[in-house]
């Protein structure tokens, strides 16, 4: 793990989320996307030395969407920035670490994610995301 890449925040309403975070946080609001392979839409902000990524679902369908509906809005996950993260994920699972997928998927940015199952992170969902830096 290279460094903690952003912080993942549930959010039900992006419209309603954004003005706490740029307006009273006064975090720099650095872009919108929709990431449909993970049924979100997506806000990035700026806090120096991390970056908040608002997730809105898209949908009832989707992680985020049912995270929101068992646990309400709040912390999702830690991303860790990686480099070949298919390598990663091989060396995690020789360790016994317990992945919720077997390919990575595309993130937002294009980055290349997969995600540590919460049951094998002491009750922390850990993102491992892949921006193709070296």
């Amino acid at each position: 793990m290279k460094k903690v890449d952003h912080i993942g925040i549930a959010v039900k309403d992006l419209q309603l989320a954004l003005p706490y975070y740029t307006e009273v946080l006064q975090l720099p609001l650095l872009g919108i996307e929709e990431v449909s392979s993970q049924n979100v839409t997506v806000a990035f902000l700026d806090a120096g030395n991390i970056k908040l990524e608002l997730l809105e679902p898209i949908g009832e369908e989707g992680a985020v969407a049912k995270f929101i509906e068992k646990r309400g809005e709040g912390m999702h996950h830690i991303a860790f920035g990686v480099s070949s993260i298919q390598e990663r994920m091989e060396e995690l699972k020789a360790k016994g670490v317990q992945l919720l997928q077997d390919q990575p998927k595309q993130g937002a940015g294009g980055a290349a994610v997969a995600f540590m199952h919460p049951k094998a992170s002491f009750g922390v969902l850990y993102e491992l995301c892949d921006k193709g830096e070296k």
